[in-house]
């Protein structure tokens, strides 16, 4: 939490004196690195990795249904009693704001998809009234689930970055990447605060 505040508050003020451009962050203890786009392209090597899951209308969705596109990205599962109503709630302030933008995607991945199917998470997006075309609930393998969590979105900080698929995966984190995979922002998804600030640093990542 306090790791989260200060990363916002940083970017805050960075933003202030820099044309509002955010950082990039490379590994897992989330360092912001500011850079500009041509630093980014020799500084930063760490990009999302490539994927392939289902969705909730129990189509195959890959990387390549957000090529060029920014992203954010949650964890959850559909039976979470606890936090994940709270993420959803807010994660649907990202939906209104960018419902329409063909540019900007939502991807939430369950981390229980032995028992989250495509039935199953179609029937939590009409009960949750998740309705955009660019909210896409995902389910497959566990182990590629979590590996891509940890090691590719950095999901649970250096926490769980070493950790593998028999320890259960659960975060309240939001992840945002740019147009080229790049992690640019980590939000806490249960806080409407910040998720208000998600929704203005994607606005900034399309004018970059």
């Amino acid at each position: 939490m306090f790791r989260i505040g200060f990363l916002i508050v940083s970017v805050l003020l960075f933003s202030c004196s820099d044309n509002h451009h955010l950082p990039y962050y490379n590994s897992p203890d989330f360092s912001p690195q500011f850079l500009s786009e041509r630093e980014a392209g020799i500084k930063i090597d760490h990009l999302i990795n490539d994927f392939s899951f289902t969705d909730q209308h129990n189509r195959w969705f890959s990387q390549k249904e957000i090529e060029g596109k920014i992203h954010v990205a949650n964890f959850f599962f559909t039976s979470c009693g606890l936090i994940c109503p709270k993420m959803t709630n807010n994660m649907k302030l990202v939906q209104q704001e960018f419902k329409n933008d063909i540019n900007v995607a939502i991807l939430s991945f369950s981390v229980t998809p032995w028992i989250d199917s495509a039935t199953k998470l179609n029937e939590y997006a009409s009960l949750n009234e998740i309705t955009s075309s660019n909210w896409h609930l995902l389910t497959g393998n566990k182990a590629l689930i979590y590996q891509l969590a940890r090691q590719s979105y950095f999901a649970e900080e250096e926490l769980g970055f070493t950790k593998d698929s028999t320890e259960f995966l659960h975060t309240e984190h939001f992840l945002l990447v740019d147009k080229s995979k790049r992690i640019r922002g980590i939000y806490n998804g249960t806080l409407e605060l910040d998720v208000h600030q998600l929704i203005e640093d994607i606005k900034i990542l399309k004018e970059e």
